[in-house]
This record gives structure tokens, sequence and C-alpha cells, in this order.
């Protein structure tokens, strides 16, 4: 196989995540968005936020970060956000996928493809933590507008919401009082639990 043929198999591989559902329910639409749809858009966010992103953030960087983050969900699925148990056994799911799915691609791109996946999920850079911190902010904006539709399903609380996100508070320092100010109208309009 050459390496173009290469490419070509794990496009045709990551058209698989379009059908990858999430809890997240659309905002205009009474549907879940699938994984595609949310990498499209936290991407194009990022792009939009880069004049809030601390100077430090390469927001090309972010955006490539962005597109393949969730890609390991061909073969894992979507953990949801506040599902403890599935986080613990996340990272090493994860990782055998990552390991298949970016292996479909020649070496060299293995190596920068995986490298910026690896760099989302430690979140430790001010690339990585920028991405990370507007990938958890998405979710909160879309059950914001959906009237806390994945809230109020999972009996989600504030204190859940507040521990889960506080990487935004260092990756995106503007948006956190955005968040606190969502939070506490949610807990006031019955979307999430104040606990």
């Amino acid at each position: 196989m050459t390496d173009l043929d290469a490419c070509l198999a794990f496009t045709v591989e990551i058209d698989k995540l379009k059908s990858v559902e999430r809890r997240t329910r659309l905002i205009n639409d009474p549907r879940n968005e699938n994984t595609a749809e949310h990498s499209w858009h936290v991407a194009t966010m990022a792009l939009a936020l880069a004049p809030h992103a601390p100077e430090d953030v390469n927001i090309d960087r972010v955006i490539q970060m962005l597109l393949v983050h969730d890609i390991v969900e061909i073969d894992v699925g979507d953990t949801f956000a506040y599902d403890e148990k599935g986080h613990e056994e996340k990272p090493l799911k994860e990782s055998i996928a990552a390991d298949r799915i970016f292996g479909i691609l020649p070496a060299e791109t293995v190596r920068q493809l995986r490298g910026l996946w690896e760099e989302y999920e430690a979140a430790q850079t001010p690339d990585g933590a920028f991405a990370h911190s507007i990938d958890r902010f998405l979710p909160i904006l879309h059950n914001y507008h959906t009237d806390g539709h994945a809230w109020r399903q999972h009996a989600i609380t504030k204190s859940q919401v507040l521990k889960r996100n506080s990487v935004i508070e260092r990756g995106c320092p503007p948006l956190w009082p955005v968040l606190l100010s969502i939070v506490n109208d949610a807990v006031a309009k019955g979307m999430l639990i104040d606990a």
C-alpha cells in the first residue's frame, strides 16, 4: 500500500465517526449530535475564540487537535461526560483504538496526528489545555440551550459540572465566568440540581 493509499484508507475509516451518537442534543434540532458534527463544531469554535485564547496558544494546532481528538470514538463510542466508571476505563480503551485507527496512516503522519491526540488528552500544554477547555465548554452551551436536556435526563448536579469542567479556568480563563453564569442560571431554572 502506498502512502497515498493509506491516507485514503484512513479517510474512508474516519467516515464512521458520523455514526457515533453523543448524548448532547443539537441546539436547533430535536436529535442528538454525532461525533463528527461535534468535532467540526468545536474546531470552528476554536477559530472563533482565537482572540480570547492565552497568548501562547497556537490556534492552528488547536484546530488540528480538535479535528482528531475524538477519532478513537469510532472503536470505543462516546463516554458520557459524567460517567465516572466509564472514564476510569477510557484511557486504555482509547489508546488501543488510537493504535488501530492512526496506525492506518503512513508512519510520519501517524506520529503527527497521534501526537496531537496525545497532547489533547494530556491537556498540559497551552494548546492542549485550550483545546480541552473549549471541548468541555461546548456541551455546556448545548445543554443550556436545550433546557438542560442531558443534565435533566441524567440528574446532573452543579458540583458535577464544575468539577468536570475545572480545566476551563486554566485553559481559557475568559470562559470561566461565563460558565459560572450559565451554571448558576441553569440551577435557577431547574436544569441542574443545586448540589
